[in-house]
């Protein structure tokens, strides 16, 4: 009995030394959930029957100049532009980790969904996304902690916050790092904000992806992915890399880029798309825009010759 009320006491104490009450100390962290918080832990797979745009998402991925449906402005463009895809190739860029602004619709598109959990209180404290390429694993803190300061560190994974609304799973992220959402040189920004609501119904799971970027985007750019439960999914480790020399004929201090001012045509020339259309832009993403796409079409299309009589 004497060791029960000196271990109160000693509580107590500690508490007032936090500059908390003793109530404060032993009360539990409050839900923030709105509504059912449902289970979705476990393997989840976004190539498994369910996988869209696998042109833009697989391998190779986005051509050079590919910009149709996506919200840039003239910089995000001008960036792309000039971007070359044996950047990857740098000393500075190999294993670079697909962002957050990009991971969940890579590639792969697979990750272990796992929960924690308070240990005395059982409160749901954070999710972990495990499997992300390059092991860009993230944390979703949902027991209510403040952001970092805007000056804190930025990382590809940012840093989430979610909370169950309604039985639905929103997620906010911030603290990201200047990456890209293509890999095909469209970039983001440091000031870029990724907000996620993930619906479960099955065994499916519809995430809905909104990218905001004050600096390289004109709108959100909206995206949807669906993944379904993969119970014999083992996304596993990371698998060993290291950097090395890949572009001998580099000179130390150079970085393969077009020069400012190039056009890329080969996609428009390709799939005989008006090069206009090419380009991006948030009109380009709409149905109406087809008529425009017409318009072009007819444009280009060179005149008929009369017929004469002789």
């Amino acid at each position: 009995m004497h060791r029960l009320i000196g271990s109160v006491v000693a509580l107590s104490l500690f508490a007032l030394a936090a500059g908390v009450s003793p109530t404060q100390a032993q009360t539990p962290t409050p839900t923030l959930a709105v509504g059912p918080v449902l289970d979705i832990m476990g393997q989840w797979s976004g190539n498994a029957g369910t996988m869209e745009e696998q042109p833009l998402r697989g391998d190779p991925g986005v051509e050079v100049g590919e910009y149709v449906g996506m919200p840039i402005n003239a910089a995000a463009r001008l960036h792309a532009d000039s971007w070359q895809p044996t950047w990857g190739s740098l000393p500075e860029w190999q294993n670079r980790p697909h962002p957050v602004t990009y991971s969940m619709r890579a590639p792969s598109g697979n990750f272990r969904l796992t929960a924690e959990y308070d240990p005395v209180y059982q409160n749901l404290v954070a999710y972990h996304i495990d499997g992300l390429f390059g092991r860009a694993d993230r944390v979703v803190w949902m027991d209510g902690r403040q952001r970092p300061s805007k000056y804190a560190e930025h990382l590809y994974q940012g840093f989430s916050l979610g909370a169950w609304e309604n039985g639905v799973l929103k997620i906010v992220t911030t603290h990201i790092k200047y990456a890209f959402i293509h890999r095909n040189g469209l970039p983001t920004s440091p000031y870029a904000v990724v907000t996620e609501y993930y619906v479960p119904h099955g065994d499916l799971l519809t995430g809905f992806y909104i990218v905001d970027d004050p600096i390289y985007l004109t709108e959100p750019l909206i995206r949807t992915t669906s993944y379904r439960r993969a119970p014999q999914q083992n996304t596993g480790r990371a698998l060993p890399s290291e950097v090395v020399e890949e572009l001998a004929t580099l000179k130390r201090g150079e970085v393969p880029a077009y020069p400012l001012g190039t056009k890329h045509r080969e996609y428009s020339e390709t799939h005989k798309i008006p090069f206009e259309a090419t380009q991006g832009g948030a009109e380009t993403a709409l149905p109406e825009y087809m008529k425009r796409i017409q318009e072009l079409l007819k444009a280009e299309k060179p005149a008929a010759p009369s017929s004469q009589q002789e």
